[in-house]
């Protein structure tokens, strides 16, 4: 959102566009229910013109859309670094449906951000999906300039929003949390064990894509710093994007978004504040089984 605020930039958050609660009742960052956003019905009738039947609750934009179960399995895995990559390559291409499955995929996300850039009358997208396979794929998009902002956080706290994201990944609003539609997300908990296996194994992702980057595509920014430096960070970010820095603005909460994706975006308060809850709810024990699966990555990106 912060980056979206830029005159050149925009952003709908993810879109790979796969996870949506009770779809008649989930909200767009603009408050409407989504069917009901006048701006999405808008970005519908731009894919008509385009040849696509597209609605952004079905959008059709996960490499995984529409895939036969074989090449779901395929897909199934993290990036994992060239060689089991070669690996799933090599699988894939005994489908004889995935070079029109990617092919497909990749028409619709390439026309949802021409539609994107045109409707926002912007020329740049950020996308927040956080998928490492995704940004493989686009990476390989030849209709795509794809800069990547890998953004990194400290393991413990983001173990924590996985153990509870109900309090710690979500909106504040309760009624507005799980996409506008309430409930406690008690069904998608993690024990610590597996939070911290969760945090070790998506950055290691991360890592594994960004090593194989010219240095001149991609940018580390830590979270903490974002939420203590926000100016120094922005204009750092903006420079990398190749826009204007002085034009940012920090009034994320002042434009109107069309955001799918983390519940708080629909939060009202335009405070970019640090937080550091995990330091006051995790336990010792929790500590004690984070470290041993992830305390070393951890310490390596900079956290003691």
């Amino acid at each position: 959102m912060l980056l979206g605020s830029h005159p050149r930039i925009c952003t709908v958050g993810e879109l790979k566009a796969s996870s949506f609660d009770d779809i008649d009742r989930y909200i767009c960052s603009c408050q409407r229910r989504i069917r009901e956003c006048s701006f999405w019905m808008g970005i519908s009738e731009d894919m008509a013109l385009k040849g696509f039947s597209f609605d952004i609750t079905h959008a059709g934009t996960d490499i995984r859309s529409g895939a036969t179960l074989y090449v779901q399995w395929c897909l199934k895995f993290l990036h994992r670094g060239p060689f089991l990559e070669g690996v799933r390559d090599a699988a894939l291409a005994l489908s004889v449906s995935w070079r029109s499955q990617l092919r497909r995929v990749r028409q619709v996300n390439v026309a949802l951000m021409e539609c994107l850039c045109h409707r926002t009358g912007k020329a740049i997208i950020v996308d927040s999906s956080k998928i490492g396979l995704r940004l493989k794929y686009l990476l390989l998009d030849p209709a795509l300039d794809v800069r990547v902002i890998r953004l990194v956080r400290d393991g413990r706290a983001v173990a924590l929003t996985y153990m509870n994201p109900v309090e710690f990944a979500d909106a504040r609003a309760p009624n507005l949390r799980g996409g506008g539609t309430g409930g406690d997300r008690e069904f998608e908990r993690l024990s610590m064990e597996k939070a911290a296996h969760e945090w070790r194994r998506s950055n290691e992702e991360a890592e594994a894509i960004s090593r194989r980057l010219d240095r001149s595509k991609w940018i580390e920014v830590h979270y903490e710093a974002l939420c203590t430096e926000p100016d120094r960070t922005l204009h750092q970010l903006f420079d990398f994007i190749g826009v204007d820095p002085v034009a940012g603005s920090r009034s994320f909460r002042s434009i109107e978004h069309h955001m799918i994706g983390n519940g708080m975006r629909l939060d009202s308060t335009p405070e970019i504040r640090l937080d550091e809850r995990w330091r006051e709810v995790l336990s010792p024990s929790d500590l004690e089984i984070f470290d041993p699966i992830a305390g070393r990555l951890n310490r390596q990106l900079g956290y003691e």
